[in-house]
């Protein structure tokens, strides 16, 4: 929060503001101040512990920062997924033939005939710039 040397000069301005004589009687209403302070909190996370009990740990479930997409993203990658079993590849179909509809075979349908456990993915645009 502050370095050494800023508190030493926040002190010695209060010192000249105040005056060493009246010094060590703010010093003693401010520690006053910062325990009542510190009171008040402390008996106010106690009587909202009370009050809430166990679904305290329904509200952790609603921190908005478990939706991070920088978080999402190391857990995505650091766990552990099972290898997918090797598929032999399925013989080639044509437009026309049963099992396989006609638009289906565009673009990269050759890349989800070869292995049925992939999703089709989008068709190639040859003329797309």
């Amino acid at each position: 929060m502050f370095s050494g040397w800023e508190v030493m000069v926040l002190l010695m301005i209060v010192l000249l503001v105040v005056g060493p004589d009246k010094l060590p009687e703010i010093a003693r209403q401010l520690g006053s101040w910062t325990r009542m302070a510190r009171d008040l909190i402390r008996e106010a996370k106690s009587s909202l512990k009370d009050e809430l009990g166990d679904e305290i740990s329904d509200l952790r479930s609603l921190d908005p920062r478990q939706y991070d997409p920088r978080r999402i993203v190391r857990e995505a990658l650091m766990e552990d997924t099972p290898p997918r079993p090797a598929s032999r590849p399925a013989p080639r179909q044509g437009p026309g033939q049963p099992g396989r509809p006609a638009a289906a075979t565009t673009g990269s349908a050759a890349a989800s005939e070869t292995n049925p456990d992939e999703p089709p993915a989008a068709p190639f645009d040859d003329e797309a710039t």
